[in-house]
């Protein structure tokens, strides 16, 4: 799938928001990166690996952390093929054990990561309802525990060591309004905006940063079968959005790669939604309300 697609005039005779520069470009300076260290969770696929690629062109080197082998051999693919250096740990976010033994590799072989992005994460719809306390323990445990274990290892090493260092965690937008049939996602995803403006504060004294991405539309092929469902039943996404357009890739590892970097130093506690004003769409009068279960094509609830 392109990143670079071309603006779309739609029938309203709009422009929308401008696209972007294209891939390869960078508003920070050449070898920003250079000698450091970039510890990325679920880098093999999608925007982890967008975002991994823009801190490797910028001159970092890359540690891909996935549970999945051929995610970890396709994220070192992608960054090799920038010329940057790639080493690709298996680890279960899960698991403390597991995250410090990537940790351990990682410094063996690359030095001590200054930078950690929480990118792994775990969502799929289902009404309330219908979850089982296994699915809610799942999402939970992903996205919420593993971003927090992930985050304590990284803290810890630069606590101990006592030198500066940077965390960037992906979040989602409906952590602030709520997520109609992602309950467990959306309250997974206030926790990480909780634990980030928390752990801003604790550990800024000792020069360590934390910030939040909220990415918007990004089509990309590694979308779960449900986000491509729904993009499939969307007859004109870019309509859709306030931008007129969806999000190019790059965008996002901009934003990623600013927030941190030494231009954003003073950027803390803070979290930053790269959506092209979507998530703060109203409109002046009020569709009917559609329900969860009907959206999703479901019957009547059954115990």
């Amino acid at each position: 799938m392109s990143d670079e697609a071309p603006d779309t005039i739609h029938s309203a005779g709009l422009p929308g928001l401008q696209a972007p520069p294209p891939v390869g470009s960078s508003a920070l300076p050449a070898g920003t990166y250079e000698g450091t260290t970039v510890f990325v969770t679920g880098a093999g696929t999608g925007l982890g690996k967008a975002i991994a690629s823009e801190f490797a062109r910028l001159g970092a080197s890359i540690v891909i952390a996935s549970r999945k082998a051929e995610h970890l051999d396709a994220g070192v693919e992608a960054i090799e093929a920038l010329g940057g250096a790639a080493l690709g740990v298996e680890c279960d976010i899960r698991e403390a054990d597991s995250i410090e033994a990537a940790f351990d590799a990682a410094e063996e072989r690359l030095g001590r990561p200054s930078v950690l992005v929480n990118n792994a994460a775990a969502n799929f719809p289902v009404p309330a309802e219908d979850m089982s306390p296994n699915a809610w323990r799942t999402v939970v445990d992903i996205t919420l525990n593993g971003t927090f274990l992930c985050t304590r290892e990284f803290g810890r090493r630069h606590l101990a060591a006592g030198t500066p260092a940077s965390v960037l965690s992906v979040g989602a937008s409906y952590a602030w309004t709520g997520g109609p049939g992602f309950a467990h996602s959306a309250a997974a995803k206030a926790g990480v905006k909780n634990m980030t403006e928390t752990l801003a504060v604790e550990w800024g004294p000792y020069g360590i940063q934390l910030n939040a991405l909220v990415p918007g539309l990004f089509p990309h092929e590694d979308m779960t079968e449900d986000i491509a469902g729904n993009l499939a039943a969307t007859s004109d996404k870019d309509a859709c959005q306030p931008a007129l357009r969806v999000g190019r890739r790059q965008e996002l590892g901009w934003a990623a790669t600013f927030l941190c970097s030494p231009y954003a130093r003073f950027i803390s506690g803070h979290t930053l939604v790269v959506d092209g004003a979507n998530w703060q769409r109203r409109t002046l009068t009020m569709p009917p309300v559609v329900t969860v279960r009907d959206q999703m094509g479901r019957g009547p609830f059954e115990p």
